[in-house]
């Protein structure tokens, strides 16, 4: 029966087993064995009709399992040929316990036992021939039905939930690539904001310096457009390398971002005026991750220096105590930098805080920025182990 259903549609598995059904109860009804009268066409249109029942067992299975044993005393009562008890009901019971209703089938397989043993016996049919002789094997071929039914039941819900459970486990396997999708594409934002930030800003400025000096002051305008172009140059080889390391991400490309390159920073600043000093003290390599996060984070708080700061001076800040890296970029803008209110949202404009703070959080850091005499900073600590 499972080997038809995982092949056949429910329909055609109704069909065969009531065919098998009608088949076999004609058959014995055709031995034309005791009963007061032989058989006829009411007797072999009973036996159809058992067979029909079988296209209503997964709708009905109870009224099906009630209409089977009741046709069955209504068979014996009008006293055709002897067509046992087992065979007639064996398919309903089988029914009435595939689709959940054991109790219904044990229920119905002991009235339907009891009433027959009890009417066979007020006919003056022998106890030992009924009780002894033919008792057991439809007890049997019953108890047989309903105990197959259950089986297949009960494989059909293990299925069910093995299904169920692929289909969850699939489900949370789409959600983690997703998560994992979002999580590359903030990566990707900050990388380009951070490596082309800084240097755009830089260009912007300088081309405002060219635009004001042009005819007035040749030297100081070529100055600019020479910074211009190598900043420019520099962007590209910057976007190249985050390219490369967005489609291949090995360490020999992450090392190229590294804190031992912010010196790189100075002139952009010094070009905007900027007085910037560095104090980093940093002892034994740093991880791929950390290094380059920690690069980033003091790029941005110098592009936001550059940009927005009141200030001359700048200093970054740099040490690791053997379990913690320690940031710290300041200037002296008297109070604050102009992009202090835009970064924490007044203008709803500013990505550079909240960058930072996404990259120092990823590692198991934190990030915090704010006025501070004698002008805004902006601390990181990153730990050197990644989190787990």
């Amino acid at each position: 029966m499972m080997w038809a259903s995982r092949r056949l549609p429910p329909w055609a598995v109704d069909a065969l087993l009531g065919a098998g059904v009608t088949l076999v109860v004609s058959v014995a009804i055709s031995a034309n064995q005791g009963g007061r009268h032989g058989p006829d066409a009411v007797a072999y249109l009973w036996a159809v009709g058992l067979g029909a029942l079988m296209f209503a067992r997964r709708r009905y299975p109870v009224v099906v399992l009630a209409v089977t044993a009741l046709g069955l005393f209504a068979y014996y009562a009008a006293g055709y040929p002897a067509v046992g008890l087992g065979v007639p009901v064996a398919a309903a019971l089988f029914s009435a316990a595939e689709f959940g209703r054991l109790v219904h089938a044990v229920v119905t397989g002991v009235v339907v036992v009891a009433v027959s043993v009890f009417f066979r016996l007020v006919e003056g049919q022998a106890f030992s021939f009924v009780v002894n002789y033919e008792l057991a094997g439809h007890i049997l071929l019953m108890a047989a039905a309903i105990a197959l039914g259950d089986s297949v039941r009960s494989r059909r819900s293990v299925q069910e939930g093995a299904r169920r459970i692929a289909e969850l486990t699939a489900q949370r396997y789409r959600q983690e690539a997703d998560a994992r999708v979002h999580a590359d594409r903030l990566a990707i934002a900050r990388e380009l904001h951070d490596s082309i930030g800084h240097t755009t800003s830089v260009i912007s400025l300088h081309a405002d310096v060219a635009r004001e000096a042009l005819g007035r002051d040749e030297a100081q305008t070529r100055a600019a457009l020479d910074l211009i172009k190598s900043t420019a140059t520099r962007t590209m080889s910057e976007l190249r390398r985050t390219v490369a390391l967005l489609r291949a991400p090995d360490e020999s490309s992450r090392s190229v971002v590294s804190l031992s390159n912010v010196g790189t920073l100075w002139e952009s600043a010094s070009a905007a005026g900027i007085d910037l000093e560095f104090d980093v003290r940093v002892g034994a390599e740093l991880p791929a991750t950390v290094d380059a996060s920690a690069f980033r984070i003091v790029q941005e708080a110098v592009t936001n220096v550059v940009k927005h700061s009141r200030g001359s001076r700048a200093l970054v800040t740099a040490y690791d105590d053997g379990s913690v890296l320690h940031l710290r970029v300041v200037d002296d803008g008297a109070g604050g930098s102009v992009g202090a209110g835009r970064e924490h949202g007044i203008t709803g404009r500013g990505h550079g805080i909240t960058g930072m703070r996404e990259r120092a959080e990823a590692l198991g850091g934190t990030l915090t920025a704010g006025r501070e005499e004698p002008g805004f900073v902006v601390r990181a600590v990153l730990p050197l182990e990644e989190p787990s």
